[in-house]
Order: structure tokens, then sequence, then C-alpha cells
């Protein structure tokens, strides 16, 4: 068995005062929470020399994983990364003033913008993207591969729960 950490030791402190209370979901929830607060943070710093927060490399790496031509609709972006159309066009005038992508009229409907991702987007999308997983690659190195496999099925299990 693994070390005690502070979950544990919220865990005790509610047994202690409400005796009877299964705290098992706080176990789960509150580390993937720590977790999630944990490798957010080391994600940010792994952007932040490519001059990228994680909402805006967000952006640009849909813009990247969607495949050539690299364009969607505000729309699309906005639907594929949850946020309302306001947040979205924060970072995409960030992103734009930093050369990252580029906005233009829809040539199907003059009404409507299409986001592409520019040739530099596409350059710092490709060693931010290597430089977040290698966060990400050296938190996991703590399981064995058969746990990392075995984790990412009971968490898949879990999400499709909620």
């Amino acid at each position: 068995m693994s070390e005690r950490d502070a979950v544990d030791a919220i865990a005790e402190q509610w047994n202690t005062v409400r005796p009877g209370l299964d705290v098992t979901p706080m176990g789960v929830f509150g580390r993937i929470y720590r977790i999630a607060r944990a490798m957010g943070e080391a994600q940010e710093r792994a952007y932040a020399p490519y001059g990228l927060s994680r909402g805006e490399f967000d952006v640009i790496a849909t813009l990247r994983r969607s495949g050539e031509p690299y364009t969607l609709s505000p729309r699309q972006l906005s639907a594929t990364l949850m946020l309302t159309t306001g947040g979205m066009t924060g970072r995409l005038d960030k992103l734009e003033k930093a050369g990252l992508l580029g906005r233009a009229p829809d040539p199907h409907d003059r009404r409507a913008l299409q986001v592409s991702l520019t040739e530099r987007g596409f350059e710092v999308v490709e060693e931010a993207v290597a430089a977040g997983l290698d966060v990400q690659r050296k938190a996991l190195e703590a399981l064995s591969g058969e746990e990392a496999e075995q984790l990412t099925g009971l968490l898949r299990k879990l999400l499709a729960a909620v």
C-alpha cells in the first residue's frame, strides 16, 4: 500500500466527526481533483515558453488535430472546447495577435467566419504538444504500463457514468 496522503487525512477527520459516514467517494474524487489541479499547473508551465496558456493551447491544438486545412468555425471551436462565444473570442483575439491563427470570412456563408492555424501556429503547436505530453508521461512513470492501462479504463468508465 502507498503512503497516506492529504485526502486520507480529510477522510479520517470526517470519520472522527461523523462516524459511519461513507467517505469512499471523497477519496476517489478528492484525488482526481488534486491530480487535475497539479497537472493543470504543470501543463501551464510546459506551455509558457511558447507564450501559451492551457486554454490557448487547447484552441490551436483543436485546429491542429482537426486535420488539413486546420480550419474550423468559432462555433465548432466553442462546442469542442465547451466555451462560451465570449470566452472563445478573447482567446482567438490573443492568438490572432500573436500570429498563431487567422480569421477570414467563410466562403460558403458570408455571415460566418473561419479560424485557421497559421504556419507559425502549426510550428508552435507541434512543439507545445510534445512538451505537454512529456509532462504527462513523467507523471505516469509512477505507474507500470499495466497500471496506466487499467487506470485509463477505470477513468473512462467513471467518466461515462457522470
